[in-house]
């Protein structure tokens, strides 16, 4: 199953433990460099062939516990490795040939909007997007990065009035250094802005306009872990080059491991370190496509609860189409979107939890059925994991009550979560169950 908005390569199944940032899934692979693909879908493309960026457009109009994994389920997704495509979107492949592509103060400084936008009519089951996307629409923007290899584009959010930007890694990293950001707003007012800081292992990044206005409209920020599946959604950007775009769905799964293979793969295809990419993501059948990378996901009250990040398509090829939007979308959870980009605003980068483990996928027997697991393959000395009493051998089915079915769904879940957070592990130890709390410490920057 591959997902791919541009160029997808087909990844060979892990078969080997490794050492996976804080825990390691069954094996890594780096994928290919990336092809061209298509210019101006949102999010960095090669200036060969596709879409030309569209002029700016004005504005368009529970963590609940124990909950599904949706059709797919972890290990459909916990294999998969990706290769990021222009347009801001990734591509991921897992074993069959089934292709999937993935991927605060009212005048605030950090954090969005206090006040929710007025939303006149409508409820949670009947939402009025009429009066969300004219609320919603002025804290979105369009994002064009021109490098030496090409120029590309992408979508992010106001995220304060000091002129912060929260987006994707993937649509402004290759402008770190030596490339030139603009940043169009919902009106059509361009700015240039700069990097202020970037984190590949979420994608998460934060750019400031240069001499930006006054007037900013910061979005407001909700509750990621009150998001319920069924829930409905709208996702804004500037997919295709096409600013201003709105697009309505629901939330269609929640905690699904997304693996978009290796930040090290830019829109240009250049190799840059960094980590793999894991979300414990939003699924949505809200329609995104290229470009609505680093755009908002939000909910009938107007309020942002993800930032779009990948997308699924069928079909494509290791051959470079464009992949499009077949009703499965994946965003990042505001609740780890605001806390990365409060990190990268006051010190320019981010810290990450880490419990200090390699894992594998497999099954486990517990009290007379089968179900999957991350099988400890090695535990480092030193670490949470270690001084908490996790063996080899273990396997972890749950952390905090959440199932964890594969290893890149243990990776997903801690990723999630920061540095002293306090964590119960389910693991199973000679056919019987046990809890094991672990406190999580700070990921040492040589861990890889």
């Amino acid at each position: 199953m591959t997902m791919a908005p541009d160029n997808t390569q087909q990844i060979p199944q892990p078969s080997q433990p490794s050492q996976y940032w804080d825990v390691a899934p069954d094996g890594t692979t780096t994928p290919g460099p990336v092809g061209t693909g298509a210019t101006g879908s949102p999010q960095g493309g090669s200036p060969q062939g596709g879409y030309p960026p569209a002029p700016p457009q004005g504005p368009t109009g529970g963590r609940s516990k124990g909950r599904g994994r949706g059709v797919l389920g972890t290990a459909g997704v916990a294999l998969l490795a990706a290769v990021l495509a222009s347009g801001g979107t990734y591509a991921l492949t897992h074993g069959d040939d089934t292709t999937l592509a993935s991927q605060t103060s009212s005048s605030t400084t950090q954090g969005g909007g206090t006040t929710s936008p007025t939303v006149v009519q409508g409820s949670a089951t009947a939402p009025d997007w009429a009066a969300v996307a004219k609320a919603v629409s002025p804290s979105v923007v369009s994002i064009v990065v021109q490098t030496q290899q090409g120029s590309g584009a992408g979508s992010g959010v106001v995220y304060d009035d000091q002129g912060h930007i929260l987006t994707n890694n993937h649509v402004v990293g290759d402008a770190t250094g030596n490339g030139a950001i603009q940043v169009t707003l919902a009106d059509g007012r361009t700015y240039d802005a700069t990097i202020v800081g970037t984190d590949p292992s979420t994608d998460l990044a934060i750019i400031k306009l240069t001499n930006g206005p006054a007037d900013l409209t910061p979005i407001t920020l909700g509750d990621s872990d009150n998001l319920t599946v069924g829930a409905p959604v709208m996702a804004v950007g500037n997919p295709l080059g096409l600013s201003g775009t709105v697009t309505t769905g629901i939330v269609s799964a929640l905690d699904r491991p997304v693996s978009t293979g290796s930040s090290e793969q830019s829109p240009f295809g250049n190799q840059a370190s960094g980590d793999t990419v894991v979300t414990n993501a939003i699924q949505t059948s809200a329609a995104i496509n290229p470009g609505n990378s680093g755009g908002a996901l939000v909910n009938a009250k107007g309020e942002l609860v993800g930032i779009n990040s990948s997308i699924a398509s069928l079909g494509g090829s290791s051959g470079g189409s464009q992949s499009g939007n077949i009703g499965i979308g994946f965003a990042i959870p505001v609740k780890e979107a605001k806390s990365i980009a409060d990190q990268l605003i006051k010190t320019g980068k981010a810290e990450h939890a880490f419990l200090g483990v390699s894992t594998t996928d497999t099954t486990v027997s517990v009290g007379g059925a089968k179900r999957a697991g991350a099988q400890v393959a090695a535990v480092t000395s030193g670490t949470p994991a270690a001084s908490a009493g996790v063996r080899k051998g273990d396997v972890i089915t749950e952390v905090d009550g959440q199932p964890v079915d594969s290893a890149t769904a243990l990776v997903a879940q801690v990723r999630e979560m920061s540095a002293g957070d306090k964590v119960k592990l389910t693991v199973v130890r000679g056919g019987a169950a046990q809890t094991i709390e672990v406190t999580l410490a700070v990921k040492p920057d040589a861990t890889s």
